[in-house]
């Protein structure tokens, strides 16, 4: 099977998507699949390129604003979708983060030239990118999650105080598109508001100030419609920030999770109809964090979770007696089963 491995791009999770790439393509190609590398910042890799683009660990801290607007510009004249690489692959294997990779628009040119492609189609990643607007399908559905409110264009110090009335401190202040806690921070005084949600601005102008819950975070894994292990995070830090993802040593993941197992079905049960409740495909992860009375509610999901060797959906993956090839190997199967269902419908006369 051809694959192309699509990855790299321009946003700070950069260096998260090159070294779970590196994991994939060993992972596609121990069990006999043709890969391509393709990056969207810079074109198609060499096999004999690759061992230096695709860095098999992330630093502890995302790339430099400047390295990155230099390497947008690079993309824009990329162009992947008219690649060969990627026309021609029997499937697309997507490892982007950020809006740049799960906001629907990779997808939606996917989709254009016809080429089958793993995770979520684009209205499904777009709407999980947007926490906000995802909060509110977790809500219509019934999902619990914690309260929110958005930061306006032009914030006064009115909002300000009904905001903290509202949330409480402390509080987490967020940018309301983008993925591995960049831009997060925790808010513990008033005076330390206008700084964070500066720097979640400095990521996404759209900012989300969000109640701050004290309990256990875990985290379950979606695949195939079907719920994964239940994991614990334990971060050295406050948070499960950028740094401490990214750095063994500061954080411990236990799979499974030493839950009840009562909890831990009500996790996977909710992890799932959180998964359909936004419309997604293939593969998800969901995160919850438990209040004050241990109850869990969901703090997003990530449409496209990160595939290297620290990542949390192999984890869970594992932790349900899949080894990663086969999650790979899965992935793929998925992307190519909608291609033949769609060859059928086309050879039936319906599409």
């Amino acid at each position: 099977m051809r694959v192309t491995v699509l990855t790299g791009g321009s946003t700070h999770e950069r260096d998260v998507a090159l070294a779970g790439a590196a994991q994939v393509v060993a992972a596609l190609r121990a069990t006999g699949h043709t890969v391509q590398v393709f990056d969207t910042a810079r074109g198609p890799v060499a096999r004999a390129a690759e061992a230096d683009a695709l860095p098999a660990t992330v630093g502890r801290t995302p790339p430099e604003a400047d390295h990155l607007a230099a390497l947008a510009a690079q993309e824009r004249t990329v162009r992947f979708a008219d690649h060969d690489a990627i026309r021609e692959a029997d499937v697309v294997f997507l490892v982007l983060h950020g809006p740049e990779g799960e906001g629907g628009a990779v997808q939606a040119q996917l989709d254009a030239v016809g080429v089958p492609y793993t995770g979520s189609d684009p209205e499904g990643s777009r709407l999980a990118m947007d926490k906000d607007e995802a909060k509110h399908r977790m809500r219509a559905a019934g999902i619990p999650t914690p309260e929110w409110i958005m930061w306006p264009a032009a914030p006064d110090a009115t909002f300000t105080a009904a905001a903290v009335d509202l949330l409480g401190l402390p509080l987490i202040v967020k940018p309301s598109k983008a993925g591995s806690t960049v831009g997060l921070s925790v808010v513990h005084h008033h005076d330390d508001l206008a700084d964070a949600v500066a720097r979640a601005r400095a990521v996404d102008d759209a900012v989300l100030l969000e109640r701050f819950l004290p309990g256990r975070e875990l985290t379950v894994g979606v695949l195939d419609d079907a719920a994964l292990g239940v994991g614990e995070i334990v971060p050295r830090h406050e948070v499960f920030d950028y740094e401490c993802k990214y750095t063994p040593e500061l954080t411990d993941e236990i799979f499974p999770a030493d839950v009840p197992a009562a909890t831990a079905d009500h996790l996977r049960a909710l992890a799932l109809a959180t998964h359909r409740a936004l419309g997604l495909r293939d593969f998800s992860r969901v995160d919850f964090r438990l209040d004050d009375g241990g109850a869990p509610q969901c703090l997003e999901v990530n449409t496209l979770p990160g595939l290297t060797a620290a990542s949390l959906l192999p984890q869970s993956a594992a932790a349900a007696g899949i080894a990663f090839p086969e999650l790979c190997g899965r992935l793929v199967q998925l992307a190519l089963r909608r291609r033949e269902h769609r060859n059928k419908v086309r050879e039936s006369g319906e599409l």
